[in-house]
Parts: structure tokens; C-alpha cells; sequence
């Protein structure tokens, strides 16, 4: 990276097999046109109105942060559920598991429909649009993603609302990136809004273009684990970030990456 410009390094990286339940930590991982290999490969399909199943709508599918999914195998998925037991992917009952898990019938899909749609719910907050209303959302296209195929976050951001709410916890479990990089020189603040439109070279292969800030919701404030319920957490962030924790990316050309690997913009 002689010509680039180090801007960290990457202390943690993160893969979650199943839309919107818990995922799983990575030391490495092969990175693909369509974000890190495994991704958002899965997800859960309500039966009744052909929509795909998100946390985004707590009152419904609260649940879902109960669930924890895991590559078992190559090509497979392992869900553990809320009472512990676990179930691969490819079991002939699976929906049927899932259906009773949910208490309504639901379809668990590796494909998605050209035109994917969720339910959200938007939380109170002034400064959000739609403000405590649930409303349908586009997501991209024939994927499981919300908006692009990979989400970065910086230790920098995370201790800058943690200095701004000290009685809330600003984990990164909260934001579900797929990249954690530890600010370089300890920088601090919003480091990642400046490389919007960026490219970022991480390791020796892989490539990214951020594409721009990423905007949070609901999710963030919910809870998971011992991590309580904290609408703080989306306040914050509307009222000193503009409503976003992270960046978009797109990847540009793959690769393998690794904990540790250096993080550069590429000049």
C-alpha cells in the first residue's frame, strides 16, 4: 500500500447468513461482488403477504433477534432458535420449525424476488420522516440487502456517541456492520463521513466504493441479549450525525480479508 493512505485496520468482521437475526464472527472471509461470501443469503418469507421478514417491524418480528444463524457447511445454515435448539437449513421440517418459532407461517428463501419488499417501523424522533408509523420499504433488488452489499463502521464513530450518551451502550452488536476498523493515528468523530465517494483498499485485494453514509433505524434501539431497549441510541445519532452510524460500500473488485488487515484509501 505504498501509495495509499492508511486510515486503520480491520479488528473485526462479521457475516450474518440469515436477514436480520444474529450472525456469526469471522477471522477471514472471501469477499464477492455481493458483499462478504455467505451474507444475507437467507431469509425469512412471510407466507401470508410474500414480504420479507425484518427486525425493522419489532412488533412482528422482534423475534428475529432471538434467532442466531451460522454457516454450518459450505452451502448450509445452521439457526439456533430462542429456546436454544438448533436447526439446519436443508431439514425437511425447517418451515414448519420456523413457522411454530414465529407463530405465524413463514418460508425460510435463498432467492429473492426482483422486487424486494419489508415493513418498517419508524420510531418518534424529531428529525425522522414518518415518525411512529409502520410503512412499507423497497429494498435492493434481488437481494436480501437493505441498500448496499457492505456496511462499515470505525471504532472512532462508536466512541464519539459513546462520549455524547455515556448511560447508553454504543456496541458494535447494535449496528450489525460487516467491517469494524479501528481509527488510525486515534482519530476521532465521524471519520468514515469523509471517505464518502472513496475508494478503500483493505489488505492486498479487496476493494470497495463507498457509496455513502448509512442511515439507521429501529433495529439499533432494540434489544438483544443483556443489551436493553434503548431508543437513545437512534436519538443520538439524529441529533448529532444526521440519523447515520457508518457507511455504504460496494465492492469493486474481491478478494480475501482479514482481522488485522490494513485499511487504506487508495489514491
Amino acid at each position: 500500500m505504498a501509495d495509499e493512505s492508511i486510515v486503520g485496520s480491520l479488528v473485526s468482521l462479521w457475516r450474518y447468513p440469515v436477514k436480520s437475526m444474529m450472525g456469526e464472527e469471522l477471522n477471514a472471509t472471501e469477499v464477492t461482488q455481493n458483499g462478504l461470501w455467505g451474507d444475507r443469503a437467507y431469509a425469512l418469507v412471510d407466507a401470508e403477504t410474500g414480504k420479507i421478514i425484518s427486525a425493522k417491524l419489532p412488533r412482528k418480528w422482534g423475534i428475529l433477534f432471538d434467532c442466531r444463524a451460522a454457516l454450518n457447511l459450505p452451502s448450509q445454515v445452521k439457526i439456533t432458535l430462542p429456546d436454544g435448539a438448533s436447526i439446519m437449513g436443508n431439514a425437511a421440517d425447517i418451515n414448519r420449525v420456523l413457522s411454530r418459532t414465529f407463530g405465524r407461517e413463514v418460508k425460510l428463501e435463498t432467492v429473492a424476488p426482483e422486487t424486494p419488499s419489508i415493513e418498517m417501523y419508524t420510531p418518534d424522533i424529531e428529525g425522522l420522516p414518518d415518525g411512529n408509523a409502520e410503512t412499507n420499504a423497497l429494498i435492493r433488488p434481488s437481494t436480501f440487502f437493505d441498500a448496499a452489499t457492505v456496511h462499515l463502521l470505525t471504532t472512532a464513530t462508536l466512541n464519539q456517541l459513546q462520549s455524547l450518551t455515556p448511560t447508553s451502550r454504543f456496541e458494535t452488536r447494535r449496528f450489525r456492520p460487516n467491517l469494524v476498523i479501528g481509527a488510525a493515528n486515534d482519530a476521532t468523530g465521524f471519520v468514515e463521513n469523509e471517505w464518502v465517494g472513496k475508494t478503500l483498499a483493505i489488505g492486498n485485494e479487496v476493494r470497495l466504493k463507498i457509496t455513502e453514509p448509512c442511515p439507521r433505524c429501529v433495529m439499533t434501539t432494540m434489544p438483544q441479549g443483556e443489551l436493553p431497549r434503548d431508543i437513545e441510541i437512534l436519538h443520538t445519532a439524529v441529533k448529532h450525525n444526521g440519523g447515520h452510524i457508518g457507511i455504504y460500500a460496494n465492492v469493486l473488485q474481491g478478494g480475501t480479508i482479514r482481522r488485522g488487515d490494513a485499511v487504506a484509501i487508495a489514491v
